[in-house]
Order: structure tokens, then C-alpha cells, then sequence
């Protein structure tokens, strides 16, 4: 297991490379250049800016997350031949700088969706908060202006415009099931996988966030079989998975470890985090500590030693502690002593292992 550290680059995150630097065993940071706008081809000058950032502070940069793809792209418009050879001029520059993994995700209008950024726990920390009944049966159009005018609704801010377009875009993908989505995703694949193959590079998608159809839009990262049918679209092993364990547990019924253990040998990179799971399916984000959430962090971390598991790992979010101002659920704190429980497990299941 390789360790990283999600970093958000200099200007745009609250943590810095020398305060990473000295969390123990981490090699490298997961990057992106959030600047740019999904579906443009990433320019070479900021790539090799990131690289010389990281490499003053002894990282390498061998991880992507994201490069973003473009609305048109999973909506299957005309237009998205245009943004598909963007995306492929950009896996090629990342493959010169030494990228060898790229997270992305498939997952319509938005990213990862979240009700409450800062819901208080029992400790008094924060944490990101899903409240399913809010968003359960909501028309869209009301949750535009919901979003105009109440803080607690939060998206991902990557792609500014998404902000003024919700209602085109809603309206766009009103008639895009599932199975139209799958042959989009398709496409993109059968496009994209020999170009990532040829420069070294595994494109690793992530799951949805949270698993399940959100305002009536297509979600199909949903769980084991469907990651079983993704990797079978392309059969390559430049086409696989993050598995991020906050994700799938926030279903409790995806079994974690076994899908660890199917697909071991496609999964180049692993998000590993906890959440806790309430009996309405609202859930809340906890440190990584297994007794603290639903998640079977020690199972999981168990699967990965037993594989062999030689990819890259990454605390996912985490709890906003002792007044630290940072983005919501990428504090250093909460991430550098998940980082440490997950060493923890892994040491003393190599240790167990080993018979001593």
C-alpha cells in the first residue's frame, strides 16, 4: 500500500507540502488543476508546475483526481467527440510528467452531494452530514432556488458554470435512464483506455456519492455488480476502480472487503474512509477509527494485505477538529491521524500474519 495525500495546490488549500511532508509514510499528493474547467485540455506549463511543487518537498505527483468529464460527454451529445479528444491530449501530458493513475467520475450534474457541511458530532468536532428524507421526492427546479438561497445545500465547486446552467442541465438529462448513461460511459471507454494504456497510465473511476439516484438523476457507480459490469465494458486493466470505502458504505448492504477481493487486481487506488449509517439512511462522516462509524475499516484494510494490495491509498475526509479553518473534509488534523490508524492496521496485520 502507497500512501498519498490529497492536496488542492498552493492558493487553493489551507494544508501545506511541509505539513504533509511530516505525516509519516506518505509519498505523494493527488492533485488536479481545479482551475480549469472540465473538458479543456490541461496545459502543460501548470502540469510541470505542480510536478516542481511536489518534487521540492521530495513528493511525486503519480496520481490525478480528477480530470473532469464533461456534461456532454455522459449526456452522449454530438459535441462530445471534441471534449473526448481534450480529455486524450490530456491523459498523454500526464503520462510524460509520470502520472500513473487518473481518477474520475461518471456521475451526472453533480459530484459528490452533501446536506450539512459542518453537523456537529457528540465530541463537538464537524463533519459532512447527508440528511436523505431533504432531498427525497424534491423537484429540481425548487431545489435551484433552494440552493440559491439556503447554505445548507452544498455541490462541488469545480465547474462554476453548473451553478447557472442547473436548470438546462436537469431538463437535458431528463430522458437519460441508466442504460443510456452505461452506453455513454461505453463510448468514453473504448475512446479513452487505448490512450491511457499506451502512455502507462489506469484510469480509475469512482463510485457515486452517495450510491443512489439523487433528484431523479441516473447513478450507475452504485455498487458490486455494477463495478463488475464496468470493468467488463473494457476489458483492460487501464480501466478500473477507486474503490472508496465512504462512498459504498454509505449503503450498508455493499459488502466492502469481498469487492476487494473480486477486483483487486483493478482497483489501482483506494479512498478509505468511515461513515456512520443511521436507520433512516441519513449518515455522517467519522474518523477512521472501525468502532466509530459503520464501515469496516479493519476489514478493509485486512483485504488489501491479504491481495497484496501494491496501489495507492489515500485518507478520504475528514472531521473538522480543534478550530482548523480548511476546506469542508480536507483538514489536515482528522486526515493525518486517519492516515495513522490505517498504518496501524496494516502493521498489525503483517504482524499477525506474519505469526508473531
Amino acid at each position: 500500500m502507497r500512501m498519498v495525500f490529497r492536496w488542492f495546490g498552493e492558493g487553493n488549500d489551507q494544508v501545506a507540502l511541509w505539513q504533509i511532508k511530516q505525516i509519516p509514510g506518505v509519498e505523494g499528493i493527488v492533485w488536479a488543476l481545479h482551475d480549469v474547467p472540465a473538458g479543456e485540455e490541461w496545459p502543460m506549463d501548470k502540469i510541470e508546475a505542480v510536478k516542481r511543487q511536489a518534487e521540492a518537498h521530495g513528493f511525486h505527483i503519480d496520481v490525478v483526481e480528477s480530470v473532469n468529464v464533461h456534461e456532454d460527454i455522459k449526456l452522449g451529445r454530438p459535441t462530445r467527440d471534441r471534449y473526448i479528444e481534450n480529455y486524450k491530449r490530456t491523459i498523454e501530458k500526464l503520462g510524460q510528467v509520470g502520472v500513473k493513475v487518473i481518477c474520475y467520475n461518471f456521475m451526472p450534474v453533480f459530484d459528490w452531494i452533501r446536506t450539512d457541511l459542518y453537523r456537529e458530532l457528540e465530541d463537538g468536532s464537524t463533519a459532512l452530514f447527508y440528511e436523505k428524507s431533504l432531498l427525497q421526492n424534491i423537484d429540481p427546479e425548487v431545489l435551484v432556488r433552494t440552493i440559491a438561497d439556503n447554505p445548507k445545500f452544498t455541490i462541488p465547486g469545480w465547474e462554476p458554470e453548473r451553478l447557472r446552467t442547473l436548470s438546462g442541465l436537469f431538463e437535458a438529462y431528463r430522458d437519460v435512464t441508466e442504460e443510456r448513461l452505461w452506453s455513454n460511459l461505453q463510448y468514453f471507454l473504448e475512446e479513452i483506455i487505448p490512450v491511457a494504456a499506451r502512455c502507462g497510465i489506469r484510469m480509475a473511476i469512482h463510485p457515486d456519492d452517495p450510491p443512489w439516484s439523487v433528484f431523479g438523476l441516473p447513478r450507475i457507480m452504485t455498487g458490486q455488480d455494477n463495478i463488475r459490469r464496468l470493468l467488463r465494458l473494457v476489458d483492460h486493466p487501464s480501466n478500473g476502480v477507486t474503490l472508496c470505502s465512504g462512498s459504498l458504505g454509505a449503503n450498508p448492504a455493499n459488502d466492502i472487503p469481498a469487492m476487494i477481493r473480486e477486483f483487486g487486481d483493478r482497483i489501482p487506488f483506494a479512498h478509505i474512509r468511515n461513515v456512520r449509517v443511521y436507520e433512516n439512511g441519513d449518515f455522517i462522516e467519522t474518523s477512521h477509527r472501525g468502532a466509530d462509524g459503520t464501515v469496516d475499516i479493519v476489514g478493509i484494510v485486512e483485504a488489501y494485505h491479504d491481495i497484496g494490495f501494491t496501489g495507492y491509498a489515500r485518507p478520504d475526509h475528514g472531521r473538522h477538529l480543534w478550530g482548523e479553518e480548511c476546506r469542508p473534509g480536507y483538514g489536515l488534523y482528522d486526515r493525518a491521524m486517519g492516515i495513522m490508524y490505517l498504518w496501524g492496521a496494516w502493521d498489525a496485520i503483517q504482524r499477525t500474519k506474519k505469526g508473531r
